[in-house]
Protein backbone atom coordinates (compact mmCIF):
# COMPACT_ATOMS: atom_id res chain seq x y z
CA UNK A 1 0.00 0.00 0.00
CA UNK A 2 1.48 3.13 -0.97
CA UNK A 3 1.67 6.48 1.58
CA UNK A 4 -1.11 8.11 0.37
CA UNK A 5 -3.77 4.92 0.28
CA UNK A 6 -2.34 4.16 3.47
CA UNK A 7 -2.95 7.85 5.07
CA UNK A 8 -6.47 7.59 3.10
CA UNK A 9 -7.23 4.45 5.16
CA UNK A 10 -6.62 5.85 8.46
CA UNK A 11 -8.85 9.01 7.77
CA UNK A 12 -11.43 6.55 7.13
CA UNK A 13 -10.78 5.11 10.50
CA UNK A 14 -11.06 8.06 12.18
CA UNK A 15 -14.09 9.35 10.60
CA UNK A 16 -15.45 6.17 11.21
CA UNK A 17 -15.52 5.97 14.48
CA UNK A 18 -17.22 9.21 14.29
CA UNK A 19 -20.04 6.96 12.67
CA UNK A 20 -19.62 9.16 9.19
CA UNK A 21 -17.98 7.69 6.09
CA UNK A 22 -14.88 8.91 4.45
CA UNK A 23 -15.74 10.99 1.27
CA UNK A 24 -13.12 13.47 -0.92
CA UNK A 25 -13.25 16.98 -0.22
CA UNK A 26 -14.33 19.33 -3.09
CA UNK A 27 -12.56 22.12 -4.70
CA UNK A 28 -15.39 24.81 -2.77
CA UNK A 29 -14.48 22.90 0.30
CA UNK A 30 -10.66 23.17 -0.25
CA UNK A 31 -11.04 27.06 -0.68
CA UNK A 32 -13.32 27.44 2.65
CA UNK A 33 -10.48 25.70 5.43
CA UNK A 34 -6.96 27.68 5.13
CA UNK A 35 -4.98 25.43 5.45
CA UNK A 36 -1.72 27.61 5.62
CA UNK A 37 -2.71 29.76 7.79
CA UNK A 38 -4.14 27.53 10.09
CA UNK A 39 -0.62 26.25 10.99
CA UNK A 40 0.51 28.28 14.27
CA UNK A 41 3.76 28.21 15.27
CA UNK A 42 4.68 27.85 18.85
CA UNK A 43 8.52 28.49 18.66
CA UNK A 44 9.11 32.52 17.69
CA UNK A 45 12.85 31.52 16.90
CA UNK A 46 14.06 34.21 19.08
CA UNK A 47 13.17 33.54 22.70
CA UNK A 48 11.42 30.79 25.05
CA UNK A 49 8.03 33.15 25.20
CA UNK A 50 4.74 31.22 26.53
CA UNK A 51 7.48 28.27 27.58
CA UNK A 52 8.18 26.84 30.72
CA UNK A 53 11.23 24.59 31.76
CA UNK A 54 11.20 22.04 34.45
CA UNK A 55 14.21 19.67 35.02
CA UNK A 56 14.37 16.93 37.66
CA UNK A 57 15.99 17.85 41.15
CA UNK A 58 15.01 21.91 40.42
CA UNK A 59 11.89 24.20 40.29
CA UNK A 60 9.69 24.77 38.06
CA UNK A 61 11.16 27.21 35.40
CA UNK A 62 15.02 26.89 36.73
CA UNK A 63 16.77 26.61 33.33
CA UNK A 64 19.67 24.71 35.07
CA UNK A 65 23.07 25.39 33.72
CA UNK A 66 21.12 27.11 30.57
CA UNK A 67 20.02 23.85 29.02
CA UNK A 68 17.51 24.84 26.79
CA UNK A 69 18.37 28.22 24.92
CA UNK A 70 17.62 29.92 21.97
CA UNK A 71 20.73 30.34 19.16
CA UNK A 72 20.65 31.39 15.32
CA UNK A 73 17.29 30.92 15.46
CA UNK A 74 16.91 27.04 16.87
CA UNK A 75 15.52 25.97 20.39
CA UNK A 76 18.96 23.64 21.08
CA UNK A 77 19.18 21.21 24.25
CA UNK A 78 23.06 21.30 25.63
CA UNK A 79 25.03 20.27 28.70
CA UNK A 80 28.00 21.80 28.72
CA UNK A 81 27.15 23.41 31.80
CA UNK A 82 26.87 20.10 33.34
CA UNK A 83 29.50 18.03 35.09
CA UNK A 84 27.45 15.11 35.00
CA UNK A 85 23.85 14.20 34.00
CA UNK A 86 23.08 13.05 37.36
CA UNK A 87 19.26 11.75 35.40
CA UNK A 88 18.48 15.32 35.59
CA UNK A 89 15.87 14.82 32.89
CA UNK A 90 14.26 18.28 31.81
CA UNK A 91 11.07 19.31 29.91
CA UNK A 92 9.93 22.28 28.19
CA UNK A 93 6.62 22.63 28.02
CA UNK A 94 4.18 25.11 25.85
CA UNK A 95 1.90 26.97 28.61
CA UNK A 96 -1.40 26.03 27.22
CA UNK A 97 -3.12 23.19 27.20
CA UNK A 98 -4.42 21.23 23.54
CA UNK A 99 -7.06 18.60 22.82
CA UNK A 100 -7.75 18.00 19.19
CA UNK A 101 -4.62 18.97 16.79
CA UNK A 102 -1.78 18.15 14.22
CA UNK A 103 1.41 18.89 16.37
CA UNK A 104 4.76 18.78 13.76
CA UNK A 105 8.29 19.10 15.20
CA UNK A 106 11.26 19.62 12.71
CA UNK A 107 14.82 17.66 14.99
CA UNK A 108 18.03 16.99 14.64
CA UNK A 109 20.21 14.94 16.71
CA UNK A 110 23.89 16.41 17.18
CA UNK A 111 27.17 16.39 18.94
CA UNK A 112 27.91 13.71 22.04
CA UNK A 113 25.61 12.57 24.71
CA UNK A 114 26.30 14.64 28.30
CA UNK A 115 28.76 12.74 30.52
CA UNK A 116 27.08 10.15 32.45
CA UNK A 117 24.02 10.08 30.50
CA UNK A 118 21.96 6.62 30.75
CA UNK A 119 23.03 4.07 27.69
CA UNK A 120 19.75 3.89 26.11
CA UNK A 121 19.44 7.75 25.82
CA UNK A 122 22.03 8.10 23.43
CA UNK A 123 20.46 10.30 20.40
CA UNK A 124 16.78 9.93 22.20
CA UNK A 125 14.63 12.75 23.15
CA UNK A 126 10.85 12.82 22.74
CA UNK A 127 7.54 15.03 22.42
CA UNK A 128 5.42 14.26 25.86
CA UNK A 129 1.84 14.66 24.50
CA UNK A 130 -1.55 14.99 26.67
CA UNK A 131 1.44 16.07 29.51
CA UNK A 132 -0.11 16.91 32.84
CA UNK A 133 0.07 20.52 34.28
CA UNK A 134 3.85 21.08 34.63
CA UNK A 135 2.65 22.84 38.21
CA UNK A 136 1.59 20.21 39.12
CA UNK A 137 4.70 18.13 38.48
CA UNK A 138 6.85 17.57 42.23
CA UNK A 139 10.71 19.06 42.42
CA UNK A 140 12.40 15.18 42.14
CA UNK A 141 9.82 14.27 39.53
CA UNK A 142 11.88 12.84 36.44
CA UNK A 143 8.85 12.55 33.72
CA UNK A 144 5.75 14.50 32.84
CA UNK A 145 2.46 11.61 32.96
CA UNK A 146 2.12 11.65 29.54
CA UNK A 147 2.34 10.27 26.64
CA UNK A 148 5.42 10.14 24.80
CA UNK A 149 6.61 10.07 20.97
CA UNK A 150 10.00 9.31 21.21
CA UNK A 151 12.08 10.32 18.93
CA UNK A 152 15.40 8.76 18.04
CA UNK A 153 18.37 9.01 15.82
CA UNK A 154 20.29 6.45 14.71
CA UNK A 155 24.15 5.18 15.30
CA UNK A 156 24.97 5.63 11.66
CA UNK A 157 25.48 1.71 11.34
CA UNK A 158 21.90 -0.38 12.70
CA UNK A 159 18.35 0.06 12.65
CA UNK A 160 16.61 2.35 14.87
CA UNK A 161 13.11 3.56 14.58
CA UNK A 162 11.77 6.84 15.65
CA UNK A 163 8.45 8.07 16.68
CA UNK A 164 8.25 5.59 18.82
CA UNK A 165 5.92 5.08 21.81
CA UNK A 166 6.59 5.32 25.39
CA UNK A 167 4.48 6.10 28.69
CA UNK A 168 5.29 7.79 31.94
CA UNK A 169 2.62 7.01 33.66
CA UNK A 170 -0.09 6.19 31.43
CA UNK A 171 -0.99 3.41 29.34
CA UNK A 172 -2.90 2.60 25.72
CA UNK A 173 -5.77 0.12 24.05
CA UNK A 174 -3.22 -1.30 20.72
CA UNK A 175 -5.30 -4.44 19.05
CA UNK A 176 -8.54 -3.75 21.18
CA UNK A 177 -6.25 -4.56 24.05
CA UNK A 178 -5.18 -2.59 27.21
CA UNK A 179 -0.92 -1.83 26.33
CA UNK A 180 0.78 -1.41 29.25
CA UNK A 181 4.48 -1.98 28.29
CA UNK A 182 6.39 0.87 28.45
CA UNK A 183 7.32 1.29 24.61
CA UNK A 184 6.72 0.09 21.47
CA UNK A 185 8.58 0.26 18.22
CA UNK A 186 7.10 2.34 15.22
CA UNK A 187 7.50 0.92 11.66
CA UNK A 188 9.28 3.88 10.61
CA UNK A 189 12.78 3.94 8.56
CA UNK A 190 15.94 4.93 10.37
CA UNK A 191 17.42 8.25 10.23
CA UNK A 192 21.43 8.41 11.10
CA UNK A 193 23.64 11.74 11.31
CA UNK A 194 22.32 14.74 11.47
CA UNK A 195 19.89 14.99 9.25
CA UNK A 196 16.93 17.21 10.19
CA UNK A 197 13.70 14.94 10.16
CA UNK A 198 10.14 16.64 10.36
CA UNK A 199 7.74 14.51 12.58
CA UNK A 200 3.65 14.72 13.16
CA UNK A 201 1.55 13.55 15.75
CA UNK A 202 -2.08 13.41 15.13
CA UNK A 203 -4.01 13.53 18.35
CA UNK A 204 -7.94 13.50 18.84
CA UNK A 205 -8.47 14.08 22.77
CA UNK A 206 -9.23 10.93 24.11
CA UNK A 207 -10.20 8.82 20.85
CA UNK A 208 -7.16 7.87 18.64
CA UNK A 209 -3.27 9.27 18.01
CA UNK A 210 -1.48 8.50 14.81
CA UNK A 211 2.34 9.25 14.43
CA UNK A 212 3.16 10.17 11.19
CA UNK A 213 6.95 10.59 9.31
CA UNK A 214 6.71 11.38 5.82
CA UNK A 215 2.97 11.59 5.36
CA UNK A 216 3.11 7.56 6.08
CA UNK A 217 1.42 6.75 9.61
CA UNK A 218 4.30 4.47 11.80
CA UNK A 219 1.89 4.34 14.50
CA UNK A 220 -1.44 4.50 15.95
CA UNK A 221 -3.09 3.96 19.23
CA UNK A 222 -6.14 4.53 21.33
CA UNK A 223 -7.87 5.41 24.19
CA UNK A 224 -4.46 7.54 26.06
CA UNK A 225 -5.37 6.93 30.02
CA UNK A 226 -3.15 7.47 33.09
CA UNK A 227 -2.09 3.86 34.80
CA UNK A 228 1.48 1.98 34.48
CA UNK A 229 4.82 3.47 36.34
CA UNK A 230 7.78 4.51 34.51
CA UNK A 231 7.14 8.01 35.83
CA UNK A 232 9.11 8.30 39.57
CA UNK A 233 8.59 10.89 42.43
CA UNK A 234 5.30 12.58 41.22
CA UNK A 235 1.81 13.33 43.26
CA UNK A 236 -0.19 10.10 43.29
CA UNK A 237 -3.18 12.51 43.62
CA UNK A 238 -2.61 13.60 40.32
CA UNK A 239 -1.90 10.27 39.00
CA UNK A 240 -5.53 8.92 38.80
CA UNK A 241 -5.13 5.19 37.13
CA UNK A 242 -7.87 4.31 34.63
CA UNK A 243 -8.65 8.00 33.62
CA UNK A 244 -9.15 8.80 30.24
CA UNK A 245 -6.77 11.95 29.19
CA UNK A 246 -8.50 14.12 26.65
CA UNK A 247 -6.08 17.01 26.47
CA UNK A 248 -3.28 18.01 27.98
CA UNK A 249 0.51 19.46 27.98
CA UNK A 250 3.03 19.52 25.20
CA UNK A 251 6.57 19.49 26.27
CA UNK A 252 9.53 18.54 24.39
CA UNK A 253 12.52 16.30 26.68
CA UNK A 254 16.30 17.31 27.73
CA UNK A 255 17.50 13.59 28.12
CA UNK A 256 21.22 13.65 27.93
CA UNK A 257 21.95 13.89 24.09
CA UNK A 258 22.51 17.69 22.48
CA UNK A 259 18.98 18.32 19.89
CA UNK A 260 18.18 20.82 18.15
CA UNK A 261 14.46 21.52 16.99
CA UNK A 262 13.95 23.84 14.24
CA UNK A 263 10.35 24.44 13.88
CA UNK A 264 7.48 23.41 16.94
CA UNK A 265 4.09 23.58 14.86
CA UNK A 266 0.34 22.94 15.96
CA UNK A 267 -2.63 22.74 13.62
CA UNK A 268 -5.75 22.94 15.79
CA UNK A 269 -8.38 20.52 15.26
CA UNK A 270 -10.49 21.64 18.49
CA UNK A 271 -12.86 23.65 16.07
CA UNK A 272 -13.82 20.47 14.40
CA UNK A 273 -14.26 18.03 17.18
CA UNK A 274 -17.95 18.13 16.59
CA UNK A 275 -18.06 18.29 13.27
CA UNK A 276 -17.00 14.39 11.26
CA UNK A 277 -17.60 15.77 8.04
CA UNK A 278 -15.65 18.79 8.57
CA UNK A 279 -12.97 17.18 10.24
CA UNK A 280 -12.51 14.87 7.24
CA UNK A 281 -12.09 17.50 4.83
CA UNK A 282 -9.49 19.13 6.94
CA UNK A 283 -7.49 15.97 7.21
CA UNK A 284 -7.59 15.37 3.42
CA UNK A 285 -6.17 18.43 2.90
CA UNK A 286 -3.65 18.52 5.65
CA UNK A 287 -2.04 15.17 4.30
CA UNK A 288 -0.89 16.98 1.38
CA UNK A 289 0.54 20.25 3.52
CA UNK A 290 3.94 20.72 2.38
Amino acid sequence: MDKRNHFQSIICILISSLLMACSPGTEKQEQEIDIKNGWRSLFNGKDMENWRIKISKHELDENYANTFRVEDGLLKVRYDGYEAFDRQYGHIFYDESFSHYLYRVEYRFVGEQAPEGEGWALRNSGVMLHGQDPETMTKDQDFPISIEGQLLGGDGENPRTTSNLCTPGTNVVMDNELFTPHCVNSSSKTYHGEQWVVADFLVLGDSVIHHILEKDTVLTYYQPQMGGGNVSNHNPEVKKDGQLISEGYISLQSESHPIDFKRVEIFDLSPYRDDPAKLEEVLELLKVEE
